[in-house]
């Protein structure tokens, strides 16, 4: 099982911490910013501690083709401006110098745009950044605002006509707020099949959602207390045609309240063991504050 989460990437740490964390909630993958995903701030890559979490990652079988590095959310591809491409050329060099040769992207917002346009610049500004030895995952959208990547045959329009090869993050939130029937995902994957091809998904993002379908919202749930529910989801997670894809987990943390300040904390490792498990723990948010207390 390729199972992972949303990890840290710290200053004093980095990759070494991300793996770190990763292995704390017994993960077999993670993802993670390079820097804050707001903003333009970023460290140089040290690359003792790139090292070290290489070695670390090779004694605990995580296998670093399958960890992820997540875009930030500044990066709007849909602009006619070129901070999208100088930015996201610089995120692609800190891949490679970590060695993650993955990267999510959200596709991009028209804002004040058609469609049409937005869609035009995403793929000349992908063009734009050209050819590198990291894969783009362009991440399916919930459709909320001018989101675009919010259906699959958006996401194909890209894929087609940037010159070099792209992949997809398949988000179960994001597809169901769309208006996909997670359902019945033997039906979904197959129209995923016919309209981009299964051979480009490469990263699948496993949240529960706060959404009824269609619902264009983007508020993700903890695994089995959303509208998708535990059962669906496990039966993506175990899907067949998903058993070789790196699966991350990016639902919220949970609010303890501590000396009456809200603290957040993250769930997942109880989360990986319900799905390792494949039995829903309705005390989980209970466990995560018992534990962190």
């Amino acid at each position: 099982m390729i199972i992972g989460s949303h990890v840290s990437f710290k200053k004093d740490s980095q990759l070494l911490g991300s793996v770190k964390e990763a292995l704390s909630y017994g993960a077999t993958t993670f993802m993670f910013y390079t820097g804050a995903p707001q903003n333009t701030n970023r460290q140089v890559i040290d690359i003792k501690l790139t090292n070290e979490a290489k070695q670390l990652m090779k004694d605990n079988n995580i296998d670093i083709n399958n960890v992820i590095v997540h875009a930030p959310y500044i990066i709007n591809m849909a602009s006619s401006n070129d901070f999208a491409v100088k930015f996201l050329k610089e995120e692609l060099k800190r891949c490679a110098i970590l060695g993650i040769n993955k990267i999510v992207l959200h596709p991009g917002s028209s804002v004040k745009l058609s469609r049409e346009e937005g869609i035009k610049n995403i793929i000349n500004n992908l063009n734009a950044v050209g050819s590198h030895e990291v894969m783009i995952l362009l991440e399916t959208m919930a459709g909320k605002g001018t989101e675009l990547g919010k259906n699959f045959e958006e996401i194909k329009e890209i894929i087609d006509h940037v010159d070099y090869k792209l992949g997809v993050c398949l988000d179960t939130c994001h597809i169901n707020d769309a208006g996909y029937d997670v359902n019945n995902f033997d039906d979904l994957l197959k129209k995923f099949d016919e309209i981009i091809g299964l051979k480009y998904l490469k990263c699948v993002h496993i949240n529960d959602s706060k959404n009824l379908i269609n619902s264009h919202k983007d508020r993700h749930e903890n695994i089995g207390f959303g509208t998708l529910g535990f059962d669906n989801l496990i039966k993506i997670i175990y899907h067949d045609k998903l058993k070789d894809i790196p699966k991350i987990l990016e639902t919220p943390y949970v609010t303890i309240d501590d000396n009456s300040k809200e603290r957040m904390y993250p769930p997942y490792k109880f989360e990986i063991a319900m799905i390792l498990n494949k039995k829903f723990d309705n005390n989980l948010f209970d466990k995560v504050r018992n534990y962190y207390k």
